[in-house]
């Protein structure tokens, strides 16, 4: 049976690895999100409440973390939201719904702190089945004002974003170090880094795809 809890301190690293599988290669060559979650914890925006990992027979299958950012409205307001990233599945695990589990989970828990919504970034043929649609819909655009084809969003409870648009910030620990990441990644065992695989590319033209903000 899998649970959905909060991450304990002692599963640090073993978190830290479940992400690893999970992104190694996956989008980018290689990948840094292991070093982005090592690093979260101790972000002054993190959100402890919603550090949740799945876990099936005492074993780690899957991570989720989130961190607290804002809409900056058009009608001069700030909107409190949620940024939510990374979330990993074990690959001997992925496509069993325990993606979905911790984000039903995330998105509860968010509900009952009093947020109104969650963003993240990430592939429109897997979130919007999970109830998120893209940012243009409610005229939310990235930081740079664009809108962004990656940029998705679901309400956590209706009528959450009426009268909401305006621009996303994330926090810029999102934006991660490189180099950084890299000495961080020789603490676990080496793997072999390949890049140009469909999913890659998908991904790259994915982000790619932005459009400037037409104000009226």
């Amino acid at each position: 049976m899998i649970v959905i809890r909060n991450e304990n301190i002692n599963e640090y690293r073993e978190t830290e690895t479940v992400i690893r599988e999970a992104f190694w290669n996956h989008y980018s060559p290689g990948c840094n999100d292991h070093y982005l979650v090592h690093i979260m914890r101790d972000c002054p925006t993190f959100i402890p409440e919603l550090d949740l990992v799945a876990v099936d027979d005492n074993k780690l299958i899957g991570v989720t973390m989130s961190l607290k950012s804002c809409i900056k409205g058009d009608d001069g307001k700030i909107y409190d939201v949620i940024s939510l990233g990374p979330i990993g599945v074990c690959p001997g695990y992925q496509r069993q719904g325990v993606g979905g589990m911790l984000l039903a989970e995330s998105k509860e828990i968010a509900k009952r702190m009093g947020y109104r919504a969650i963003l993240l970034c990430g592939d429109p043929d897997y979130y919007t089945r999970q109830g998120f649609v893209a940012a243009e819909t409610y005229g939310i655009r990235n930081s740079e004002n664009m809108f962004a084809d990656a940029l998705h969003v679901c309400e956590l409870y209706s009528g959450a974003l009426i009268g909401v648009s305006g621009r996303y910030f994330e926090d810029e620990i999102y934006d991660v170090d490189e180099a950084a990441a890299e000495k961080f990644d020789k603490l676990f065992p080496p793997k072999e880094i390949i890049s140009g695989t469909p999913m890659q590319m998908k991904f790259d033209r994915m982000v790619q795809r932005v459009k400037p903000y037409l104000s009226r």
